[in-house]
């Protein structure tokens, strides 16, 4: 299969999320994404709506986060926050998993906070991914991560918010490949280049989330996948 401009633009998560991002930088972004045709523009809480009513009518969906970029809201406040995502245009939804629970063993709450979120989001076709942070876990840590994430049943597994320690690594996307039966993968973090973000595609990656989406695309040659 040859991973055509059209298709790799599809698989972009185009992410503009640092707080420091107005909404100029949005309306901007929204147009390079519009223009583009990439898949999902990804924004924070407070930009959904703007977004949305930039791109109504367009082939890229907005995706909001969630309990980002530290995962450790209540799970009472990340529902809330999910719901007015969808509620203001959101059709994705990025949450990060609960890393203080997760990280005191507490599994059955990391798994009922995506689990809750999931509630709200399902009935509305809203697609959920789930940040795991792999940058803050061990290797065991991030196998067990991710069977939590499938066994919840999150559509995705996201590796990074970028705001960790560091970003996705082939080491990450080997480790959530063995240990997913049904979720799919979203490497983010740290991927600026296309070669980069092919090297993921290669590996069964179905999602790519990157703040360099027109350099990716710019650099795109028609390569078999």
């Amino acid at each position: 299969m040859i991973l055509t401009l059209r298709k790799l633009a599809s698989m972009i998560d185009y992410a503009l999320v640092k707080p420091i991002h107005d909404r100029t930088d949005v309306e901007a972004a929204a147009k390079a994404a519009r223009e583009n045709n990439i898949g999902v523009f990804c924004v924070l809480p407070v930009m959904v709506e703007y977004a949305a009513k930039l791109l109504k009518g367009s082939e890229t969906k907005v995706c909001s986060t969630v309990g980002f970029p530290f995962g450790s809201s209540t799970t009472k406040l990340k529902v809330l926050e999910a719901e007015q995502a969808i509620n203001d245009g959101a059709c994705e939804i990025d949450m990060v998993m609960n890393i203080p629970f997760f990280k005191s063993k507490c599994y059955d709450g990391v798994k009922s906070d995506i689990e809750a979120v999931l509630k709200v989001s399902k009935p509305r076709d809203v697609k959920v991914k789930v940040i795991i942070e792999t940058g803050y876990l061990t290797a065991e840590e991030i196998a067990l991560a991710c069977r939590i994430v499938d066994e919840a049943g999150a559509d995705y597994v996201k590796t990074c918010t970028g705001f960790g320690p560091r970003g996705a690594t082939i080491e990450d996307i080997e480790i959530i490949k063995r240990n997913v039966k049904r979720a799919k993968i979203k490497a983010a973090g740290g991927i600026s280049s296309f070669e980069k973000a092919l090297q993921f595609i290669k590996m069964g990656v179905e999602r790519i989330g990157t703040s360099n989406a027109l350099e990716i695309l710019r650099c795109w040659r028609p390569v078999e996948i």
